[in-house]
């Protein structure tokens, strides 16, 4: 009998899973239409604004560098009459289809976080519900931090550098609308759950598998592995380096301190038991 009731209960969770897992597919798709029906203007103001030489971030870091006498790539933006090339007969539709369910789920975050939220909490205790009430605020704006500075500087670095580099003039740079959506997707995503790095800390730390003292041994390698990833997503100069390298080092201080905060509370909370 109470192997039947178990095996009721664990049936029951999945299909709680289950409808929150289709509610939040439901609330990507929805969105994915509405960025489907408005697909030029989301492809002109968005997904190719990098490509338009007065954007904001190449006049920002013109005036910056100027600033200090420092010459500047971004002083001479130019990526000249060519066009992106679609060399399939349905290479327009597919990419936008994609594009849209992509754009979709980054929009939908803080309510799939929400239904994960909705799931997980029956089984925590009034005291934990208390203390991780702000978790789908915090996690959802460290993310969408990361969607802003993935599209105002990664993205716009990147793209610069890539579009300008040439080994010989023997070779001409012809890119398909699929490479370039593709670039900057997959940095909106990417650098959107790089900077999710301190609650992935904090839930690491409270399992256990992740301490304070650790990422305090390993801060030199983390420097090191961020300049490297600094270096190969931005054109081969300091200053660039230096502006995708500062925000992951400041995320890592941050974690480091989320670390120490959680096995703070663990021991306070054993003393009182």
């Amino acid at each position: 009998m109470a192997a039947e009731q178990k095996e009721m209960s664990f049936l029951g969770h999945l299909e709680e899973l289950r409808w929150h897992l289709v509610r939040s597919a439901a609330a990507i798709f929805i969105l994915a239409i509405v960025f489907f029906v408005f697909a030029k203007q989301v492809y002109t103001h968005f997904l190719l604004a990098h490509l338009q030489p007065d954007f904001i971030t190449y006049q920002l870091f013109c005036d910056f560098f100027n600033l200090f006498g420092m010459d500047s790539s971004f002083c001479s933006i130019n990526f000249g009459e060519k066009k992106l090339q679609s060399i399939k007969v349905t290479s327009q539709l597919m990419n936008s289809i994609w594009s849209s369910l992509i754009l979709g789920v980054i929009v939908a975050f803080p309510y799939i976080l929400w239904e994960i939220w909705r799931f997980v909490s029956p089984g925590l205790t009034e005291k934990e519900i208390k203390k991780s009430r702000g978790f789908i605020l915090i996690a959802s704006f460290l993310f969408f931090i990361g969607v802003f500075f993935s599209f105002y500087v990664i993205a716009p670095i990147s793209i610069q550098f890539l579009y300008n580099y040439q080994i010989t003039e023997a070779i001409e740079n012809s890119f398909t609308l699929e490479s370039h959506i593709g670039l900057v997707t997959n940095m909106l995503l990417g650098v959107s759950v790089l900077f999710e790095l301190p609650v992935l800390i904090y839930f690491l730390t409270k399992i256990g598998l992740i301490t304070p003292a650790f990422l305090r041994k390993y801060r030199k390698h983390a420097l090191v592995v961020v300049l490297i990833l600094a270096a190969i997503i931005t054109p081969p100069d300091v200053a660039s380096q230096v502006i995708v390298a500062i925000p992951i080092l400041i995320l890592y201080e941050i974690s480091i301190r989320v670390s120490a905060r959680v096995i703070k509370n663990q021991e306070k909370n054993a003393n009182k038991s």
